[in-house]
């Protein structure tokens, strides 16, 4: 195995495929590892791993703020945004801050100098400890319209540790997933086997062929049938690095937020196999690339 730490993000193109069940149990059969959960919206992966000694710390944006003496109506910085965030009504300058997209325009464009900016609590991080897992959560406040900064700042607060990374993204493959992704080594697709779940495959496969990162699918919830989303693997000759069976008992030990590979010497093993491939497709791709 490699002995470069790897930074492996988790992604599905919707909730529910099995993203955050893959990412815990991978962390936990992974020594050492750190989990990342910056499905901000609503982050879960804390209930699994139930961290101690946590700490939390709020995450800010900048908004823009007026001097009443200074502002003479002239409306130069209502007519720059262009996201709709300010307005002067009836001789009062308004921001609408949930909208307001914090990029400082407005601030530059005053010429009056009557703006400057306030910092604005959009949500929070956490960062706890799960026997040798250190597990961080991004958590967005209720209305705000992106979790782009708290992703930002899980990922800036990983930056420097020593060892191998799970990134728990979120669902589907808008901004905030191709800001999950743009630092990883590799991309593991998580899908269902049915024809909803190839189409949601393919687009996150499409998101990560625009980055070009090395990629593998595992099929989750797998029966006895006829499976999309592994002939769509087939079509793609995507490698597919597991699949999962639909089980009672995984469900059971699931629904009750206990982690898998903690609890069955069957799925451990699977989920060590599959770190296994996974560090050894990273190997390989490294290899590959020092020798282009």
């Amino acid at each position: 195995m490699a002995t470069k730490k790897i930074k492996i993000a988790v992604l599905s193109g919707k909730g529910g495929t099995g993203k955050t069940f893959l990412s815990v149990n991978l962390a936990s059969v992974t020594q050492n590892s750190v989990y990342i959960d910056c499905d901000v919206e609503e982050p879960n992966g804390h209930l699994f791993f139930k961290p101690q000694n946590l700490q939390t710390e709020n995450v800010t944006v900048k908004v823009p703020f007026v001097d009443p003496a200074r502002c003479t109506g002239c409306r130069k910085c209502v007519e720059f945004c262009k996201f709709n965030a300010l307005a002067y009504i009836q001789g009062k300058w308004m921001l609408f801050d949930e909208i307001c997209h914090s990029c400082g325009g407005c601030v530059l464009f005053c010429p009056e100098k009557a703006l400057t900016e306030k910092n604005r609590i959009i949500g929070s991080v956490q960062k706890g400890v799960s026997e040798d897992i250190t597990v961080m959560s991004g958590i967005l406040k209720i209305g705000e319209s992106s979790g782009i900064p708290i992703i930002n700042k899980l990922l800036h607060m990983a930056q420097d540790m020593d060892e191998n990374i799970f990134i728990d993204c979120p669902p589907g493959s808008a901004c905030i997933v191709m800001e999950s992704i743009k630092d990883a080594d590799y991309c593991l697709l998580v899908a269902e086997p049915t024809l909803f779940g190839m189409h949601n495959l393919k687009l996150v496969y499409e998101l990560i062929s625009l980055f070009k990162k090395p990629h593998g699918v595992v099929l989750n919830k797998c029966i006895e049938a006829v499976n999309p989303s592994e002939e769509f693997c087939k079509a793609k000759k995507i490698r597919i690095l597991a699949k999962i069976p639909f089980d009672k008992k995984l469900g059971e030990l699931n629904s009750n937020a206990l982690i898998v590979s903690r609890e069955n010497m069957e799925y451990a093993q699977l989920f060590s196999a599959l770190w296994q491939k996974i560090a050894e497709e990273v190997h390989n791709e490294a290899a590959f690339d020092s020798k282009r």
